[in-house]
């Protein structure tokens, strides 16, 4: 195992902030299926900034005997039974996001990983009623605990929603592309980088 030049397993206390955006179709997590799920790994480069390292997503296939609502695949624009999506099932889905952060985990030197969300509740919701309905002995996450980037960009930049906190951080914002896990996972990943990497800055020349 080879591990990272910084690992992070004593900047968060032993977790590896991992940022993760769901797509569903509808609010209930015990009802609704997950659609897509989107993961994004952050680590520390060789001077301690915190940048972007992997990217990992999936289109999944509804569960068996799941509730569509329809008023929320008009929202995020999918089509769960499209010959294109390539989607898989949800346990499958779920491993192939689980196994590349287990290995960051390691070569951070963390214990587990944390999720971090634009208002992470309805995340991580989803994520573990999907664990709990597949079985899943051993996720890599905090069942729990999440880092919330609508609170921090309230912080810092006086926006919560996320397009307009990372307009106020001065990124690009593509409507068309929100609400896929992907792209909304990026840009959460982008701001959070920012924000920490801000901080690190700030608390650099607090030194002086």
């Amino acid at each position: 195992m080879e591990i990272s030049q910084n690992p992070l397993g004593k900047r968060f206390r032993g977790y590896l902030p991992v940022i993760v955006d769901i797509e569903t179709a509808g609010f209930n997590a015990k009802k609704n299926p997950l659609l897509e799920i989107a993961a994004v790994i952050v680590e520390p480069d060789a001077d301690g900034i915190l940048r972007i390292t992997e990217k990992h997503s999936s289109n999944i296939i509804p569960f068996k005997n799941s509730e569509l609502d329809e008023a929320a695949l008009k929202f995020n624009g999918i089509d769960p039974y499209h010959p294109f999506r390539m989607a898989v099932e949800e346990k499958e889905a779920l491993g192939r996001i689980f196994k590349p952060i287990r290995n960051a985990v390691k070569r951070n030197e963390c214990n587990r990983a944390i999720l971090v969300g634009h208002n992470p509740a309805f995340d991580i919701n989803f994520l573990n009623a999907a664990i709990e309905r597949n079985n899943i002995k051993r996720s890599p996450f905090h069942p729990f605990s999440s880092f919330d980037t609508a609170t921090l960009g309230g912080l810092i930049y006086g926006q919560t929603v996320l397009a307009k906190v990372a307009q106020a951080a001065g990124l690009p914002w593509d409507s068309d592309k929100a609400h896929s896990a992907l792209y909304d996972a990026e840009q959460t990943a982008t701001l959070f980088c920012m924000m920490v990497n801000r901080w690190k800055k700030l608390a650099e020349l607090e030194k002086y």
